[in-house]
C-alpha cells in the first residue's frame, strides 16, 4: 500500500512540474523569471552580417565612407554609446593588438545608429568623438587587408554604456576600454567580411 502511495506523489509530482514548465514555456520563460528579453542589435543597410563589404566603404577605392549602421533593442538607462571596429585577422608586428579601423564613443544614449559617409571630424556636431585609427588620423578607415590574403573579418563591436566617456580624441583603445569597463549595459556585434580585388 506505502508502494502505491510513493508512485502515486512521484506521478502526481511529476505532473505538476510538468504543468508548470509549460506554462513557463508559454510565457517566454527559459530564464529567471521567465524573462527573455531580445538583446541588443547592430546592423547595416550596406551589408549583412557575415556578408562582403561593398567596395564604397573600403580602401578599394580613394575614399572610402563609413557604413550606415542601426542601433536594435536599446537597453534601458543607456546614456551613450560606443563602437569599435576592428580586424581580428591581423597580428601587428607579432603582437597580441591587431588594426583599430574606427573607435567612435560618446555616441548620445538616443541614437537610433550612425549616418553613414560620417566627416573625419574629431569631433561631431552631437557631441560624439571620433578617435584615431591605426592610420593616425580621427574618423572611419576603411577595410584595406592584402589581395593575396583571404577575406578577412571586420569586427563591428557595439557598447551601450551608462555614462559618458570622460576622455578625448586622444583616447587610446586602452583607454577607451578601461573607462567602459563597468558601465556596459548592453552589447552587439556586426562583422563584414572583406579582401582587396586582385
Amino acid at each position: 500500500m506505502k508502494r502505491k502511495l510513493i508512485a502515486s506523489g512521484s506521478v502526481l509530482l511529476a505532473l505538476t512540474l510538468g504543468a508548470a514548465l509549460a506554462q513557463d514555456k508559454g510565457k517566454g520563460g527559459g530564464g529567471k523569471g521567465g524573462n527573455k528579453t531580445p538583446g541588443m542589435s547592430l546592423s547595416s543597410p550596406d551589408f549583412e552580417d557575415g556578408g562582403v563589404i561593398p567596395d564604397k566603404y573600403t580602401q578599394a577605392v580613394p575614399m572610402a565612407a563609413s557604413p550606415k549602421l542601426v542601433f536594435g533593442n536599446v537597453p534601458m538607462g543607456t546614456v551613450s554609446f560606443a563602437l569599435i571596429m576592428h580586424d581580428p585577422d591581423n597580428a601587428l608586428k607579432k603582437n597580441p593588438e591587431d588594426v583599430l579601423h574606427w573607435m567612435i564613443f560618446n555616441i548620445p544614449g538616443t541614437a537610433k545608429g550612425l549616418d553613414g559617409g560620417l566627416p573625419s571630424d574629431a569631433k561631431l556636431a552631437d557631441g560624439t568623438i571620433q578617435a584615431k585609427s591605426l592610420r593616425g588620423s580621427p574618423g572611419y578607415m576603411g577595410p584595406g587587408n592584402a589581395a593575396i590574403n583571404p577575406y578577412h573579418h571586420y569586427t563591428l563591436e557595439l557598447f551601450a554604456l551608462d555614462e559618458m566617456l570622460p576622455l578625448g580624441p586622444d583616447a587610446m583603445r586602452d583607454d577607451v576600454l578601461k573607462s567602459m569597463a563597468g558601465h556596459i549595459v548592453g552589447k552587439a556585434v556586426l562583422v563584414g567580411r572583406f579582401k582587396m580585388p586582385q
